[in-house]
């Protein structure tokens, strides 16, 4: 069974649990391992948001830097960068405060004038894009580093009294190939989401605010990911809302592969229809995904099934 819970945005409260509420991702940014930075410009993402909004997803999640492997981070607690500083629009570099500020707050204001009822969560591990991307409409911050990045995440979020997805994270990206493995993945990922949600509690966030996401695929290689799935029920012991996103991930790529070579990106829609059903049905509350139209029919369907129990 899944569990129920109202999750407080701060000016409005989510209903988890009697359905699979959809997060639509729009990545503004030139670099993605998704989408290739096509909703780079600001007008683009906002028509894209507007699409996703339209085929039937709950929440928008805008994010200005990506964080696939290899990427290299910039926030105030983080370890120096191996390589020096490069370009905020460079492949390899990190990208500014100022920078990932440019990029989301056009969008988010866009949509917040087009769609004022939208949900809008902000994907970044910096108080500075946080506290500005709140100020322009969003309801909730999705960092990636579970506050640990930032040591000013906490007291913005606090203060703001958003929401917060609190994801589980092994090293940083540009450490991820020279990770040692972890042996029961599963164990470290629920011991670390609850101390670091009781963290973000004695931080002054309420409880009632904070969601978790295991982190698929953020520095767990692509075997660790099927063990983690399929006992993400589990997570349910921690006693809060759970998001999960596998759209697009590699190791769907590399279980569907043919001939030797990973499934494309444009490919592995199927596979991850497969993955996030599973999911539902071990009780994930919210599903990050790319495909919207599709997660939202997927959805229904797993939704039908755990509500005829």
């Amino acid at each position: 069974m899944r569990a129920f819970f109202q999750w407080n945005l701060g000016a409005r409260t989510l209903e988890l649990g009697k359905r699979t509420w959809i997060m639509g991702i729009v990545n503004v940014t030139p670099d993605s391992f998704s989408d290739g930075g096509i909703y780079f410009d600001s007008e683009k993402a906002v028509d894209h948001a507007l699409r996703l909004l339209d085929e039937g997803a709950d929440i928008i999640d805008i994010g200005g830097e990506s964080t696939r492997p290899g990427a290299q981070v910039s926030a105030p607690d983080a370890a120096p960068q191996r390589t020096g500083t490069a370009s905020s629009n460079s492949s390899s570099g990190a990208v500014t405060s100022e920078e990932e500020i440019r990029r989301v707050l056009p969008v988010i204001t866009a949509l917040q004038q087009k769609r004022p009822d939208a949900v809008v969560s902000i994907d970044t591990y910096k108080s500075a894009v946080a506290r500005a991307a709140l100020a322009a409409g969003a309801e909730i911050v999705n960092d990636v580093s579970a506050l640990r990045w930032d040591r000013q995440m906490a007291k913005t979020i606090a203060e703001a009294k958003s929401g917060l997805i609190l994801m589980h994270m092994r090293g940083r990206p540009e450490e991820w190939r020279t990770l040692p493995p972890p042996g029961d993945v599963t164990l470290p990922v629920k011991r670390e989401l609850r101390e670091w949600a009781e963290a973000a509690v004695l931080a002054g966030i309420r409880r009632e605010r904070i969601a978790v996401d295991p982190g698929f695929g953020f520095g767990k290689v692509l075997e660790q990911n099927y063990p983690l799935l399929s006992r993400f029920q589990e997570l349910q012991e921690l006693g809060l809302p759970l998001v999960a996103g596998t759209s697009r991930k590699s190791f769907l790529g590399r279980t569907l592969a043919k001939d030797g070579k990973d499934a494309l990106i444009a490919d592995r829609l199927y596979g991850n229809l497969a993955a996030q059903t599973a999911l539902i049905l071990k009780g994930a509350h919210i599903l990050r995904t790319h495909d919207v139209k599709a997660a939202v029919d997927a959805a229904r369907v797993a939704d039908a099934i755990l509500n005829a129990r």
